[in-house]
């Protein structure tokens, strides 16, 4: 075991949560406290408590004040309402202190039945976790197209590749696969791809490759042993970090941290569970393996040590494990007795923990500015212009023509849902009566051509409801925009 126990206490700030979070906190302190973590707790409160007292966000003004003065908390299970309601609590506290990246090891727990066991599964999944689709700008474009946007910054790409580098090379990791939707969306995901490759040319250390995201999860179940470190985006980590839990036992053994320039916030992924709440039948094990985690970050690794080894050892001889992960044919116990049994093998050293000699990621410092790239030249040369509509194209082309007539712009295509229907192409595009319009300058403008946009804007109007417009630029000669599928 390497490293040695803090002689100072270390303030965390507490979350219960909801469910079952009471349960598997307190029994992950009960742990914590036996092993001797130099730990003063801070309890505070987010989820469905705080949607209850009407605060919108799930997440009390004196609950991120805690996590501001610890800079460290460990979280139960939260609520978050599926499709209506409020915003995520722990969407809330990962943007608030933008903790931008999301860790979850993946690595086989002995004791722990899968269709994957005895492959020797370890590897760590690294999510972008504040930005990409999660950033939530959505709209009702007409009362039936909904829009989000996707917002992927170079910035953001590039602290987040940067972590996995640092963290791979605190935990003697060899390789990081960038895993990305690169074929299809060429400015976003296309970003994530070009700065990961670039990032990790700055650690030689490292081998890397880029990987198409599906083709990741296909091979995350064919040949999950070929990965170290995988980055990806937002929704794509989000997604395929749960698919990578259950191939060593689920959600319910998945630990994670989010971290960020001076916050870390340590939680289990799995669900609140509220049907078996306060019925002593919870599984602690995600928010044990957690603590783990925090403890590592904290500088404790001799504590996390010896807990990740008692509950391996725990895992591994079978007795007194909840019923979700106990043998079969073997009736499973209580959380309270499965916590008794981990604080009994406090001390065992189990020869299955993998021997690997962790420390202190390094992350990169990031100057707390708004963060601005020039572009050398910049063009203006059209305008999309995005219209309700329940005509078809071919009238919409008409009526769009005759707007253009006297202004600076020529109406080049329509699309409808990404592909051209104006001019005809032919096939059977579905139609909804939303449509974009790309007008092109017919000679470069002078200025931001306010005056210009405004005109075709207000002869637009007069035909069609339009609900927003995007500028087609030119950044250092290359086009900041892509075509619609058969423009020309």
């Amino acid at each position: 075991m390497d490293g040695s126990a803090t002689t100072t206490r270390t303030k965390v700030t507490a979350i219960p949560g909801d469910g079952i979070g009471p349960e598997v906190l307190r029994a992950t302190r009960q742990v914590l406290e036996a092993a001797g973590a130099r730990i003063e707790w801070e309890e505070a409160m987010a989820g469905a408590e705080a949607f209850r007292k009407g605060i919108g966000s799930g997440a009390p003004k004196e609950t991120l004040d805690s996590i501001a003065r610890n800079g460290v908390a460990l979280k139960g299970p939260l609520e978050t309402p599926v499709g209506h309601g409020e915003k995520s609590a722990n969407v809330t506290l990962r943007k608030v202190f933008e903790m931008y990246g999301n860790i979850r090891p993946v690595r086989e727990i002995p004791g722990i039945r899968t269709p994957f066991a005895g492959r020797g599964i370890d590897f760590v999944v690294v999510r972008e976790n504040v930005e990409d689709l999660y950033a939530g700008v959505e709209h009702m474009q007409t009362p039936g197209v909904a829009q989000c946007l996707k917002l992927i910054t170079e910035v953001g790409c590039e602290r987040i590749c940067e972590l996995a580098a640092a963290l791979a090379e605190s935990e003697g990791r060899t390789r990081v696969t960038v895993a990305t939707k690169a074929n299809i969306m060429k400015l976003t995901e296309g970003m994530m791809k070009r700065v990961g490759e670039r990032v990790l040319k700055g650690h030689p250390a490292l081998g890397h490759e880029h990987m198409i995201v599906d083709n990741c999860a296909h091979q995350m179940v064919i040949r999950p042993e070929q990965f170290d470190v995988v980055v990806m985006t937002n929704m794509n980590g989000d997604i395929l970090s749960d698919l990578a839990a259950g191939l060593v036992g689920g959600l319910g053994v998945a630990p994670s941290a989010n971290l960020g320039d001076g916050v870390a916030m340590f939680e289990a992924v799995h669900g609140s569970a509220p049907q078996i709440a306060g019925r002593n039948l919870a599984n602690p094990t995600a928010l044990l393996l957690s603590a783990v985690m925090m403890l590592r970050h904290i500088g404790d690794f001799a504590t996390a040590a010896k807990v990740e080894h008692a509950l391996y050892i725990t895992l591994e001889e079978g007795r007194d494990l909840t019923g979700d992960i106990a043998p079969e044919g073997v009736e499973g116990v209580g959380t309270d007795a499965y916590v008794a049994r981990v604080i009994a093998n406090l001390g065992r050293e189990s020869d299955k923990v993998p021997t690997r000699e962790y420390r202190p990621i390094a992350m990169k410092k990031w100057p707390a500015i708004t963060w601005y790239k020039a572009a050398s030249t910049r063009e203006l040369v059209g305008v999309d212009v995005f219209v309700e509509s329940e005509r078809d194209p071919h009238a919409i082309g008409i009526t769009l023509q005759h707007a253009a007539e006297g202004s600076a712009f020529d109406l080049k295509m329509i699309s409808s849902r990404g592909a051209q229907v104006w001019p005809e192409m032919g096939g059977n595009t579905f139609l909804v009566d939303h449509f974009r319009a790309r007008f092109m300058f017919r000679e470069p403008p002078k200025g931001d051509a306010v005056a210009e946009i405004t005109d075709l804007l207000s002869r637009i109007g007069r035909q069609h409801r339009w609900m927003h417009i995007e500028k087609l630029q030119r950044f250092d000669g290359e086009a900041a925009f892509t075509k619609a599928q058969g423009e020309g």
